[in-house]
């Protein structure tokens, strides 16, 4: 029965998003499909070895016969109702700063089970409409977080900002390209997009179990070459193109209503940072933030908000151990696979997945230093 009662109160009236926790819907009758069955069943027979009904009897029979397409209908209803309800309440969300709101990822490496989403996404509510940053790592999760949204506010999506093109950022794009809706990104965000999308559609079907189609790669109809302000209403965000970093293509967002600067992949806490750019340009992007005047900070990956900008200390620390040790070994002739054995183990404590990226990290900024003196 507590599986037909949730299905009873999926299909009532649509509840205000005003005041969601005390609405209790009230339930169609569908309890009288399930009760009046076997009923149906019975009188049904009992009607076969009656005498020939009259043309009113022959009627009110046919109301008592039991339509296989309409319960198929019904049911089916209920149950798409029911599932995207929990999709969307199933989305935490933290309100960090007034109008602020952010998912929290988890610290895992893609794979079917958490279905690649694992950044922390959000949004930032304006008097005017809304701005989404990051729509999350799967088509179903973009929808989840849209549906979170339009619950909990009436004011409309006008922007969806990607802050670079790594998948647990882009693949719930789709579900908000609607009319007024305003794609953003960093000017080599549409490349960056075009060139890996052969390889991640592969890979979402054969590592994360969804199937992804060209649609679903919206590339910025907004491109940020250095600098853009977004006026949502009453506040606005100041979004900020960055020289390759983390990627080629890594954005900012710092709202200056309440001084919440969201990095994105820029920063990792918990997280071991992913070095998919250039090192000595994330380090050197690290030192220009430094500069910025933010009350807190919405990492890529970790904690929903942190103190600015002590929390760039970590990240910091270890990239700046990878420079230094790489430099080391390649002047004194070691060549990449030694250093990738050797170098930074001992950090390997106070990062997760640290055994999962670590050596590529290496790998990759050796490619890069030792052509720093050429």
């Amino acid at each position: 029965m507590l599986t037909y009662e949730l299905i009873l109160r999926s299909m009532g009236p649509k509840m205000p998003s005003h005041d969601q926790s005390s609405f209790m819907p009230e339930p169609i009758m569908l309890h009288s499909i399930f009760i009046s069955w076997p009923d149906a069943t019975r009188r049904l027979k009992r009607t076969s070895r009656a005498p020939a009904p009259s043309r009113r009897s022959t009627r009110w029979r046919c109301l008592e016969r039991p339509n296989f397409g309409v319960f198929a209908l019904v049911i089916g209803l209920a149950l798409l109702g029911l599932s995207s309800s929990i999709q969307a309440e199933s989305l935490s969300l933290r309100e960090i700063a007034t109008g602020v709101h952010v998912h929290q990822g988890v610290h895992q490496l893609p794979d079917p089970h958490n279905r690649g989403e694992i950044a922390n996404i959000g949004y930032i509510e304006g008097e005017r409409c809304v701005a989404v940053i990051d729509s999350g790592g799967s088509p179903d999760q973009g929808l989840a977080l849209k549906r979170r949204i339009e619950a909990s506010t009436r004011t409309p999506i006008c922007y969806v900002i990607n802050t670079h093109v790594h998948p647990d950022h882009i693949y719930g794009n789709l579900a908000f390209k609607s009319a007024g809706v305003r794609f953003v990104g960093h000017h080599k965000l549409g490349q960056a997009m075009a060139m890996r999308a052969p390889y991640y559609t592969e890979k979402a079907s054969s590592q994360l179990g969804f199937q992804l189609s060209p649609a679903h790669f919206v590339p910025p109809d907004l491109p940020v070459t250095d600098t853009l302000d977004l006026d949502l209403g009453g506040r606005i965000l100041h979004l900020t193109a960055h020289p390759t970093a983390h990627t080629d293509n890594d954005l900012s967002i710092l709202d200056g209503k309440t001084g919440t600067l969201w990095l994105g992949d820029l920063l990792f806490m918990g997280h071991v940072p992913v070095v998919d750019g250039s090192l000595n340009g994330w380090l050197e992007e690290i030192r220009k933030l430094r500069g910025i005047d933010a009350q807190r900070v919405v990492p890529g990956h970790g904690p929903v908000v942190a103190a600015w900008p002590l929390a760039l200390t970590g990240e910091e620390n270890y990239l700046k151990m990878l420079q230094t040790e790489i430099r080391a070994a390649i002047k004194s002739g070691r060549t990449m696979d030694q250093a990738m054995s050797e170098i930074g183990r001992t950090a390997r404590p106070d990062w997760q997945l640290f055994d999962d990226f670590h050596k590529r990290n290496i790998a990759t900024a050796f490619a890069e230093l030792e052509w720093e003196d050429e």
